[in-house]
């Protein structure tokens, strides 16, 4: 960065994925971090969130860790639906542009961490404290004391809470409210190895099968030759039945089911209860709520870990900029506006997905059986089946950081595994590019959202040029679209028009299209 970072090292609570992603983003930015977490050690056991979406793993690799994790995980591109054992449809994700990514990848939490402790044991500016119980934080104009159970006092000039599920106390502290609700039914998770070639490179999820009758069942492949299933269980199913079913052979038998008489091996196992809930604040003075203290949903359709992952990238970009004077304490506040707001929608999604899977009257109920009873000849029909809209980014349409496009309306949400056409607050297409403005170190050439994320960028079409304000806050970086696409594809992608000008947002979303372009605020304070 061009400036020093001038504050103390900010605060990161809680050492899993979305804590560690911010620490090593808050560092890409030049800001120390100290990452406080309960727990003595790393527990490298389950695979727990395992499917890792597009837009995560290319905020990953802006921290050396996105390829890594896509070359190790287990590739998927196609979600099939089953109605006992009928196939009801499938679909495939699109790709706006050229990524250098899958739509997913399944790897285990675990590993996850692994690889980004990798990255971070390799960054200076992160300090990693466990053993460290944060018993009591205080804020004050200047910032945030934060008193730990074992005598340890920190004062950081931020807070940027993820400690995980395990937030009650802290919300209590903040006065935040963490309201929805919790699921009655459970459900069993096991991680078996074992050789399923059928089932290597798709996600699958069936609908009342007769090996599970009335219930769901959803199957994941992942690295080493190992299946994620997971199956709906009566209420009041917990580990002592999960215990006493592989004592009695059930839980074989229900294994069996799936992969017949193949060799198998019980890798991990446990259950779930779901719940949906989320904080009515994101953000309180110096303090950041993020991930599964902020937000918890079902799991079906991966929103949990991949929108803490976006929370944390939100976060850092903006701690950045405040802390280096670079925009006021108002872009402070944009991350509750926008990342509530994508809290609010993803609880609505997943809200949804559980009504249709675990119906809580008789209604709900007729409308599931009636839906799935159609769906295998009815197109229609198939649109209301609901087993988990997978994660997507949030577009940041409504966001006041972001200046609304008369030319390129936002129509909702598009269907499943599709992207909105690019506009304000959409996150942009990626692509690879051509050029010396385009090459990183070691003349490696640079893509797209890569690019994107040194700062601000102004991106001009044809017949446009970018006007830079001489008292911008921040890395700011005018280029023109011919200079670094010389196929036109990355155009195309974004449905680019002569004289118009593109500003893109350090976490590469589009802030604004402009066509008569004039100096703008770059910090862009609300």
């Amino acid at each position: 960065m061009s400036a020093a970072w001038p504050l103390g090292p900010v605060a990161v609570l809680g050492n899993g994925p979305v804590g560690q992603t911010a620490a090593l983003l808050l560092a890409r930015w030049g800001v120390p971090a100290v990452v406080l977490d309960q727990r003595p050690r790393r527990d490298p056991v389950g695979s727990k969130a395992i499917c890792q979406q597009r837009d995560v793993l290319d905020i990953w690799e802006s921290v050396g860790a996105g390829a890594r994790i896509a070359a190790e995980g287990v590739t998927w591109t196609t979600a099939r639906t089953f109605h006992r054992g009928r196939e009801l449809f499938s679909y495939a994700f699109a790709d706006a542009g050229r990524s250098a990514f899958p739509p997913f990848v399944n790897i285990s939490q675990s590993r996850t961490e692994q690889v980004l402790d990798e990255c971070i044991a390799a960054e200076p500016l992160i300090d990693v404290r466990w053993g460290h119980r944060v018993a009591d934080v205080v804020q004050d104009a200047d910032g945030v004391t934060l008193r730990c159970a074992n005598g340890a006092e920190l004062r950081a000039p931020y807070l940027l809470a993820c400690p995980g599920a395990a937030g009650g106390e802290l919300r209590r502290r903040l006065g935040v409210s963490f309201d929805g609700r919790s699921f009655a039914d459970r459900f069993l998770i096991c991680d078996i190895r074992t050789d399923l070639p059928a089932l290597a490179t798709e996600r699958r999820f069936h609908f009342d099968p007769e090996w599970n009758p009335g219930r769901q069942v959803l199957i994941h492949p992942c690295p080493d030759s190992t299946f994620r299933i997971d199956w709906q269980v009566p209420a009041g199913y917990d580990e002592a039945a999960l215990a006493a079913d592989a004592v009695s052979g059930a839980l074989d038998r229900r294994i069996r089911a799936i992969i017949g008489e193949h060799d198998y091996t019980v890798v991990w196992s446990s259950v779930y209860r779901f719940h949906s809930r989320c904080v009515d604040r994101m953000r309180v003075g110096r303090v950041l709520l993020a991930g599964d203290a902020a937000h918890l949903y079902s799991p079906f359709g991966a929103r949990g870990l991949n929108s803490g992952v976006a929370d944390a990238e939100n976060a850092a970009w903006k701690i950045a900029y405040v802390g280096r004077d670079w925009a006021s304490e108002a872009l402070l506040e944009s991350y509750h506006d926008e990342r509530h707001a994508a809290a609010r929608e993803n609880l609505a999604i997943t809200t949804a997905t559980m009504a249709f899977l675990v119906p809580q009257d008789a209604a709900q109920a007729a409308h599931r059986r009636d839906v799935l009873a159609r769906a295998a000849d009815d197109p229609a029909a198939r649109a209301l089946v609901d087993s988990g809209r997978l994660a997507e980014p949030f577009w940041y349409v409504d966001s006041p950081l972001t200046t609304p496009d008369p030319g390129r309306p936002f129509a909702g949400r598009p269907p499943r595994g599709a992207m909105p056409p690019a506009a304000p607050g959409i996150v942009v297409p990626d692509g690879p590019l051509r050029g010396s403005a385009c090459t990183g170190a070691h003349g490696r050439a640079r893509r797209f959202r890569e690019l994107a994320r040194d700062g601000f960028l102004l991106l001009a079409t044809d017949g446009a040029t970018p006007v830079v304000p001489e008292d911008h806050g921040g890395p700011v970086r005018a280029l023109r679209l011919a200079e670094i696409d010389h196929t036109g594809a990355l155009a195309d992608a974004l449905g680019a028009r002569p004289g118009e000008v593109w500003i893109v947002r350090p976490d590469a979303h589009v802030a604004a299209v402009l066509t008569t372009p004039s100096p703008v605020q770059i910090a862009a304070t609300p």
